[in-house]
């Protein structure tokens, strides 16, 4: 492995190199082959994995656990009513026993503090399972999945259609570290902030990567190799649901607005999917959608983080 992350807390995008990004797909994409031609690798035998819940996942729960088993650990899930993360017991209480009794923590929550006030306490790696500021593990799977299609990340186009939420933030802090160009189209006021886009800004002008915000869909897809989009209306926004879906009509992927892509673009979502909402049926349907590869990918690379900062 050329590049050592063991130890390392996989907090965020923001944190990684280039060279660990490509790192992390190049040995997602080694066990992705191992696993079809039936090698096992128990390169985690004997490990324990705490899975911490805030919010229900059906693929982040189902990769992380699955991954623990394939690399011959354990998988231990802890639910939100179960620890109740600085309600029952404070943040770093929490960090300090779990640390002592496993070999790892994934932590998925609502607010970005609690997964750095968990790595700032634990004595062992604490991943980011998702955030209200960043999604990590997905980034990796969809960059995996656009390399698998495309040959290449640096130079292509990647449109992201919606809200500027945690997986366009790490869609984009991703993209300006590896040279690929993003255009994010997002209704005023529901734009990626201030801040990540000038990191993400600062970052390109040394990859040659180009960021742009518009809040004109046909813009951002115009000539674009990959078109992406998420839910209006995330976990914790519920109260907003309405008011997003009327503000956010205007930003719906369809075929129509494919049609403004290359023709061999490719159709990302991290899923759950809203059908009629962001996306339609037939554009996740289509030729186009690798929808479905896209979530099998998660397991692979998730497997790769695990291994590059748990194995020794």
């Amino acid at each position: 492995m050329a590049v050592n992350l063991i130890g390392k807390d996989i907090l965020g995008i923001r944190e990684l190199s280039a060279e660990e990004i490509y790192q992390l797909i190049e040995t997602a994409m080694v066990l992705k082959r191992d696993r079809q031609i039936g090698r096992s690798h128990e390169l985690l035998k004997g490990k324990t994995l705490a899975m911490v819940f805030q919010k229900p996942s059906l693929r982040t729960r189902v990769s992380f656990e699955t991954a623990m088993t394939h690399l011959g650990g354990h998988a231990l899930y802890l639910g939100p009513d179960d620890i109740k993360l600085g309600k029952r017991e404070d943040i770093d209480d929490i960090a300090e026993v779990l640390s002592r009794m496993v070999d790892l923590i994934m932590a998925r929550v609502f607010e970005h503090n609690t997964v750095e006030e968990l790595a700032k306490n634990s004595k062992v790696p604490v991943i980011n399972g998702l955030s209200d500021f960043e999604h990590p593990t997905q980034i990796i799977g969809d960059f995996m999945t656009i390399l698998e299609k495309k040959r290449r990340l640096e130079g292509l186009k990647l449109a992201y259609v919606g809200d500027g939420n945690n997986v366009a933030n790490s869609l984009i802090f991703g993209a300006s570290k590896v040279g690929m160009h993003v255009f994010i189209a997002s209704p005023k006021n529901y734009e990626p902030k201030e801040e990540v886009i000038q990191k993400a800004k600062d970052l390109a002008q040394k990859t040659g990567a180009i960021v742009e915000i518009t809040d004109d869909p046909k813009i951002a897809v115009e000539g674009a190799d990959i078109v992406y989009t998420d839910v209006w209306t995330s976990m914790g926004q519920e109260a907003e649901k309405e008011e997003r879906r009327r503000i956010f009509q205007p930003y719906q992927v369809n075929m129509e607005l494919i049609e403004y892509a290359k023709p061999d673009v490719i159709f990302m979502h991290c899923l759950p999917a809203h059908y009629g909402e962001e996306v339609t049926k037939d554009v996740s349907r289509s030729k186009h959608s690798v929808i479905f590869e896209q979530a099998e990918n998660r397991l692979h690379s998730i497997k790769s983080i695990l291994v590059h900062v748990a194995y020794k």
